[in-house]
């Protein structure tokens, strides 16, 4: 300060200004760690070229996160390896990095979770803590079937969710499919599309893998 011959109001302008720039960078990394995102990405990671089609417009535009302070939802319907749990996880950092609360998990863990919680008799603070954020990102909806008491669960926490919280999900299956691997319960199915669509859309993306596409030409 004296070399810079800052004046007292000056040196307190700067002091304060670190200290407010240590507060925000200790806060976004604790909302990351309470995200529990599997790895940090970013958009600038993502190859829109790849996909045969996607609509990368409105993939954008939710990358603004107005759609979070909206209650709103989305889901990413695409075949595996198109890039839907990386766009997911660069969803919820950038999320993090706006001032949201976020946690991400898959689909299965957390119906294991919950299935856990309801043996043990802690099933409401369990839920408290996926209805709470936010924003929720559920990854990998559809790859392995969900019995009775797991599609019950997940429609507990999608409608505790209504109109009250953000969701964002992948999955690899038409909505016209959902029934199947919900227990086989169409009913259930209707029901749980009707309140995540309510406030929200579906985009779809349209591709080979990524990952075996790269390997068949390292190999």
């Amino acid at each position: 300060a004296a070399q810079k011959n800052w004046s007292s109001l000056d040196v307190l302008r700067h002091l304060v200004s670190a200290e407010i720039a240590a507060r925000e960078t200790r806060a976004l990394e604790r909302r990351i760690g309470q995200a529990r995102l599997p790895k940090i990405k970013t958009l600038d990671d993502y190859d829109f070229a790849f996909p045969q089609r996607i609509p990368k417009q409105r993939i954008l535009d939710y990358f603004s996160c107005d759609f979070v302070s909206r209650h709103e939802n989305l889901i990413l319907v695409g075949n595996q390896g198109v890039g839907k749990t990386h766009l997911l996880t660069a969803l919820g950092y950038a999320a993090c990095r706006k001032g949201y609360t976020v946690r991400f998990t898959r689909v299965v863990d957390m119906l294991n979770d919950l299935i856990r919680a309801q043996q043990n008799g802690t099933l409401v603070r369990a839920m408290d803590s996926y209805r709470r954020v936010a924003l929720l990102l559920l990854d990998e909806l559809g790859y392995l079937p969900v019995d009775k008491r797991g599609a019950d669960l997940l429609f507990q926490v999608i409608a505790a969710r209504y109109e009250t919280g953000s969701i964002v999900i992948t999955t690899n299956r038409v909505f016209k499919e959902w029934g199947m691997i919900l227990d086989a319960d169409p009913t259930l199915a209707s029901a749980l599309l009707d309140r995540l669509v309510h406030h929200g859309e579906a985009l779809q993306i349209r591709g080979d893998s990524y990952r075996l596409n790269k390997r068949s030409l390292d190999s």
